[in-house]
């Protein structure tokens, strides 16, 4: 992927993009509403759901491709790009008849080989022209799989679409916690890694489920340098057909986006360059330390093969692990940080000596 074109929405002004919009287009005088007020807002793209998956049947699931003359209608008035989701291949049809400039593929589809390649065949089978002005989005799977989210990515990329972004919405768990859907940042640090041309836009919305959370999150996803923001905006939030917990008036949106810091990625550069040699610095002698650990636990792990000793011992496992995160936690260091961390040494550290005792030479 490492022709990627440079995304038609993206500012030139090293602001981040942003994409907003209802959850779902409920009417002609919700969708119209809002669009003017997000224009009068500053914002360039809406977005609105027009087919809507929902976790259970009976519940709102969208107009349907009616509400796509509600989004041209919108992107008439308004000059603003619009944005919808698809998940079959009527879909992407139906959406490039209405002259949609940005498709998104949902977390429930993009965790569905089948169903992201069903949409990656009618991409390649559209006219060149049309490739290459759509962007397409792909939201991560509902599952904290990065496989399966770059294999989505792969799979729209192979049909000929070449602008493309990813956007984070946070992951599906079980059980009560902060979030509706927790964000598990290191997964989408590590797409970026991995494909550091790709642009990534971040969903608070869906991560947060609740309106009150999603100025922190923007301000966290910012700092770690994503691309742009998808946020749902709705001209009347209480209203809303689906998920009115989480969307905000364009009134709201305007104010978060006047509190968002600037990006100033010049100011400070030879200082972070210092402290970057320092962590790298600090990154050797962590590994240097590690292999001298490593090295001692294989000299255990022979002295307990020679007097016929058991490898793992649950009451030193337990002990080491009460001092190191008391030990831990008086340096500063976060309880669940070091106690993870531990039990990845541990874990190679058995490995190693259930090795040692398997050589019978």
């Amino acid at each position: 992927m490492k022709d990627l074109k440079a995304i038609t929405f993206q500012p030139q002004d090293n602001a981040p993009t942003i994409i907003a919009g209802p959850c779902s287009a409920e009417s002609r005088t919700q969708v119209l509403t809002t669009a003017m007020q997000l224009h009068d807002a500053g914002i360039k793209i809406f977005r609105a759901g027009v087919w809507k998956p929902r976790t259970k049947p009976g519940g709102f699931e969208g107009i349907g491709s009616p509400a796509l003359e509600w989004l041209a209608e919108a992107k008439e008035r308004t000059g603003m790009r619009t944005a919808t989701e698809v998940a079959t291949r009527e879909h992407v049809h139906d959406a490039i008849s209405a002259d949609i400039d940005i498709l998104w593929i949902g977390a429930r589809t993009s965790a569905n080989p089948f169903a992201v390649q069903e949409i990656a065949d009618t991409l390649a089978g559209l006219s060149d022209d049309v490739r290459d002005n759509l962007c397409v989005l792909v939201k991560n799977p509902v599952n904290p799989d990065l496989e399966l989210w770059i294999g989505a990515l792969e799979r729209i990329y192979n049909a000929g679409i070449s602008r493309m972004a990813a956007i984070h919405r946070g992951y599906s768990a079980y059980g009560e916690h902060l979030y509706r859907n927790p964000p598990l940042w290191r997964i989408p640090i590590e797409l970026h890694r991995r494909i550091p041309e790709l642009p990534i836009l971040c969903d608070p919305s869906h991560i947060g489920g609740k309106r009150e959370f999603i100025a922190p999150l923007c301000h966290q996803a910012l700092e770690m340098n994503f691309d742009g923001l998808m946020i749902e905006c709705h001209c009347e939030p209480e209203k809303a057909l689906s998920d009115a917990a989480q969307q905000i008036t364009p009134s709201e949106l305007e104010r978060l986006l006047r509190s968002l810091p600037a990006r100033q990625h010049a100011c400070g550069q030879e200082l972070l360059l210092s402290l970057r040699e320092q962590v790298d610095s600090l990154d050797s002698e962590l590994l240097e330390l590690l292999a001298q650990r490593m090295d001692v636990t294989d000299r255990i792990g022979r002295l307990k093969r020679k007097n016929a000793m058991t490898i793992v011992q649950p009451g030193r496992y337990d002990e080491l692990m009460h001092l190191r995160v008391e030990e831990g936690e008086s340096l500063g260091l976060n309880s669940d940080f070091v106690k993870a961390l531990l039990a990845v040494v541990h874990e190679e550290s058995v490995r190693r000596q259930l090795s040692i005792a398997g050589d019978r030479k």
